[in-house]
Order: structure tokens, then sequence, then C-alpha cells
């Protein structure tokens, strides 16, 4: 989002490992995120909703992250690391920043490290926190599946590392988009070698703490999406019957990444758990002054039924990857796509006009035209999207607008004078759903 400023890294040494982590907020209780397979702790910012997730979560609490030896930012090693050596580098975390005690949240395979943490450490635990988990990795091998069967998934998933292939079953809700997708492949890259994922890959599917979890009495949540693709829902009903005491949430639906999807009841949850109350329900959304700028393409469906669906398709593609480059190149972030066009954000009302200019400019030579409406006012930020009558105006603005114009609210011109941009009068304009009359404008360079 804009004007979010990225986590500072910094290192605790475990034994002669320098282990990366980040902490968000000073809250009066400590959370330390547990990783599933990989990660990476700065380009994880890159994902649409990771931070929002964890700038909620700060609300109330010191959030740290941190990347697994071997693996992100962090020291490099022979082999992959045991358990042990992963709750070694957790307790050096805890004392590099004064955690006496902490709430674990696993994700993924970072759950049974978590789980084995809770258990072997149950003073420096306060609560534990399971989501898409399991006990023993020989229950993600579907019943009749060959140990052949399985080293050649593992070789060909090594062999498709860095393309992208996570999103499938990760985040399956997002894998259609393409730019998505190679964000996923450079997240992949980044995170860990082809090498180095095959062999932690072969020391996890002999993970197996289920001998423990009756040991575990720290209190314990459990959750789990119906519709995980990666870890069977099955297994997360499984793992908190076998914890005592452990309660467990299910959703109906969403990814396997805890950032997507329906997040805001998620988070409610974690808090509550944690707090006992649910402040996220009551207090108000954050809000940030921008500019909005909405874009669409001009008689789109009429376009699409003369071009037919694949030449459409191939064009839309292309509209999707120049609006991402442009609203990145001006400081912006892409909020969604709207079928045909963008809503994006801008933390400068200069730089969201030229943005649009240049959008627009960029879409006439590929032969579609675009029209953009753009407004400042103060939004809401609601996990991955937006609200607020800023939203609400910019959406109005844009519906007065043109063929191959960006039209932009009073407020808009008032921001930027003196900035070198142009202006022509459209008038005056009663906006739906919003009161008084609102005096429009056509911006040019």
């Amino acid at each position: 989002m804009a004007g979010f400023a990225m986590p500072e890294t910094r290192y605790a040494l475990s034994g002669d490992v320098n282990i990366a982590y980040q902490t968000l907020g000073d809250g009066p209780v400590d959370i330390i995120g547990v990783p599933g397979l990989c990660s990476h702790i700065e380009f994880a910012h890159e994902f649409a909703g990771y931070t929002t997730f964890l700038r909620r979560l700060s609300k109330f609490a010191r959030v740290v992250t941190f990347d697994k030896r071997g693996q992100g930012l962090s020291d490099r090693i022979a082999g992959a690391p045991s358990l042990e050596q992963r709750m070694d580098d957790m307790r050096a975390i805890m004392d590099e920043i004064g955690s006496k005690r902490t709430i674990l949240m696993g994700h993924s395979e970072g759950c049974p490290m978590s789980i084995l943490f809770a258990a072997t450490y149950p003073e420096r635990v306060s609560h534990l926190i399971l989501f898409g988990g399991f006990a023993n990795a020989a229950d993600l091998v579907p019943p009749g599946v060959t140990q052949e069967k399985v080293e050649a998934y593992l070789t060909q998933r090594v062999r498709s590392w860095g393309n992208g292939d996570l999103m499938k079953t990760v985040m399956p809700s997002q894998a259609q988009d393409q730019n998505a997708v190679a964000l996923m492949g450079k997240f992949e890259r980044l995170a860990s070698s082809p090498g180095a994922l095959k062999t932690i890959q072969l020391l996890n599917s002999q993970i197996d703490v289920t001998s423990i979890l009756p040991t575990v009495q720290v209190p314990t949540l459990v959750l789990h999406r119906k519709s995980d693709a990666v870890v069977p829902v099955a297994l997360g009903r499984k793992l908190a019957k076998q914890i005592p005491n452990a309660k467990y949430i299910e959703y109906p639906g969403g990814d396997h990444a805890f950032w997507t999807g329906d997040t805001d009841t998620l988070l409610g949850d974690i808090e509550e758990f944690i707090t006992g109350h649910r402040d996220g329900d009551t207090v108000e959304l954050e809000r940030i002054l921008a500019t909005v700028m909405f874009t669409d393409i001009v008689d789109s469906t009429r376009r699409a039924a003369e071009m037919g669906d694949q030449r459409w398709r191939a064009l839309l593609d292309h509209h999707d990857q120049l609006a991402q480059r442009l609203i990145s190149k001006h400081r912006g972030s892409l909020v969604k796509s709207t079928g045909d066009g963008v809503l994006a954000i801008f933390d400068g009302p200069g730089r969201a006009i030229r943005c649009a200019l240049a959008f627009s400019a960029a879409a006439q030579q590929i032969g579609l035209p675009l029209r953009a409406g753009l407004h400042t006012g103060e939004i809401e930020l609601r996990g991955e999207d937006i609200g607020g009558i800023a939203v609400h105006a910019a959406a109005r603005v844009l519906a007065q607008s043109a063929a191959n114009e960006v039209l932009v609210s009073r407020v808009v011109t008032d921001l930027v004078a003196g900035a070198g941009l142009k202006f022509g009068t459209r008038g005056s304009y009663e906006l739906k759903g919003l009161p008084g009359r609102w005096e429009l404008f056509a911006a040019s360079q």
C-alpha cells in the first residue's frame, strides 16, 4: 500500500548461522510467524494482502517474521535444517529481541515445528496458533500413491521451481492472473534454490509429531480452510482432535495462503483467541489520504464480441501488463482489476494523473480506447481492498469521462497547482449518490 515503510531486516545469530527476521508493531505481546515450505521476509510484502494482514496483527502485538536457515535472507547451509535446529533458531530470535514468552503462529509445514517447540518449551509459549497445518507429512500422500510417484512428483516440482507453479495450490484464487504467477515465480527463486528445495522436501516428508500432540499444554487454536489445496481439511480436523482442549475453526473457502480471502474473519478469530475480544470489529478502519484512479476500456463488450475470445483475451492481458508496469512506475498501488479496467491508488495526485495519461496513450497504441476518473480524498484500507467516499467519487467521475480522456475532480486540480499539468473545464455535474454539484476537468500535459 502507498506510504508503507518496509520493516528493517535484522539478524539473530544461532550458533554460527545468521537468521534473518523482521518485527512490526510494538504491542504488549509477541507473535512469531513460523513459515511454511519456503519464505523471503522482504519479498513477501510484494504479495497483495500480506502486509495488511501483518499490520492488523501489529495493532495488538509485536509481530515477528523470519526466514529459516538455508532460505530467503538467512545464511545458506549444507543440507536441510532439522526440527531441532529450527527450534534453536527460534530461541535465538526470541533472545535477540528480548522476548521471554511468545505466541507461535505456524503455517503449513511450520506447524510441526511450532507444536514441538510449544511442547518442549511451554514456559516460553503463551498461545499456539496453527493455520493450514498437519502433524504427519505421510498423511499428505493420498492412499495408494507409491513412493515412486511421490519421488516423481518432487522431481517435477524441482524442475519447475521458479516458474510460479506454487500459485496453483497455495493461491489458486489468483492462478489465472499472469502478473501474480510471475510474482510467485520470483518469490520461489529468491526463497530457495532448486537443489535446496529438493533437500528440504525430502527431509520434510519424514516429519511426524503425532506422538507429542497429547503433551501440548498451551492454549491452542487450529484454523483450516475447507478448500485448502495443499493440506486437506481432514488433516486440520485430525490435528485439532489430538491436541488437548484445542479450539478448531473451519472456514468454508479460501486459499492455503493465510493473507488471501476472508482475512477479516480470520484475523478476528486470532485476536479474540489471544486477547478475548475482537477490537477489529469495532475500531475504525485504517484511513489514509490517497488519489484514487479508476479506468476502463470503452465499449469493451462490443470489442470482445467482434474480436473473439482468444484475441480479446490476449489484448486484455497486454492491457493488464501495461497497467501494472505504469502504476508501479508512478509509485502507485494496484488494488484490483475490474475486468476491463483497474482500480489503483497513489500517494501523490500529480503522479496519478501522469500515470492515467501514460496508460491512456499506451492503450491507444494497442487499439484500446480508455477513459479514467480520479479523485483525492480519505480512503479506508480493507484488507486487500479499499473503501470510502473517495472511492465512490472516483468511480462517479469515471462515469462522466469520454474515450481517451482523463477526468479529475476539483480537489485534484487544486492539489497539483504548479506541477506543469493542464486542465480543460468539463462543467458541473451531479454525481449519483454524492451531495452537491461537482466541477470536473479533463487533464493533459
